[in-house]
This record gives C-alpha cells, sequence and structure tokens, in this order.
C-alpha cells in the first residue's frame, strides 16, 4: 500500500481528502503545520507528500525546502497544494523543490492524476 502524507491545517479539508484517499487504498497520515510535516516524513518515509502552502508554525514553502534538502526525504516527490493563487506561485513551488502544484478547491480527478504520475515515477526510478 502506497503511503501518503497529506499537510493540511484545515480540518474540513483535511478530513474530506484523507477519506477520499483511504477509498481509493492508500495509507494516509496527515500533519497540521510544517514543523509535523518534516517530522514525520523524516520518521514515516511516505511515497508521496500532499503540501498545503499556507501552514502554522512553518508553512509550506519553507517544509518543502527543508525535506529536498534532506537527504532521508529529497526523494519524496512533492504536490503543493493552496487556496490562495498568486501569479508565479507554481513556478516558486517548483523552485522550492516540489514536483507539482494544485490549486484548492481541489479537482480531486487531477490531484488523483498528479499523485499516479509521480507515484509511478517514484516507483521506476
Amino acid at each position: 500500500m502506497q503511503r501518503l502524507l497529506l499537510v493540511e491545517d484545515h480540518e474540513m479539508s483535511r478530513t474530506m481528502l484523507t477519506r477520499r484517499l483511504h477509498r481509493l487504498g492508500y495509507e494516509v497520515t496527515t500533519a497540521t503545520n510544517g514543523r509535523d510535516a518534516v517530522t514525520k516524513a523524516g520518521a514515516w518515509a511516505p511515497h508521496l507528500i500532499l503540501m498545503d502552502l499556507s501552514l502554522p508554525v512553518i508553512d509550506g514553502w519553507t517544509a518543502a525546502r527543508t525535506l529536498k534538502s534532506d537527504p532521508r526525504t529529497y526523494h519524496i516527490p512533492i504536490v503543493a497544494l493552496t487556496a490562495n493563487a498568486l501569479l508565479g506561485d507554481r513556478e516558486r513551488a517548483l523552485e522550492v523543490g516540489c514536483d507539482e502544484y494544485e490549486t484548492k478547491p481541489v479537482n480531486m480527478a487531477r490531484l488523483l492524476e498528479k499523485v499516479q504520475t509521480l507515484l509511478g515515477a517514484e516507483a521506476s526510478s
């Protein structure tokens, strides 16, 4: 079973995404802030991270950069999630190490396509 780390501080979004991903067969654990995300990613070794960019304690931008600079977690694909999409945010997210970018509200079909593509790429590397 493929493990996903969902980093989302908004409870309703976290619950909805977790339930949908569970139904699709993914094992999901969650984090509610960037510091917790970095800690859980290092300890749990997920196959992929879904990272909200607007997080408390440590924001998603910093958490992604931290994860991509750590030899234990640099290989884990990260999909950036944001409700406050501004011009240039996609490029900035890719610059800090995110592998993909998705706006909220999440289009589940499009998100799943990105997740499956990244997990397939990870499995073949």
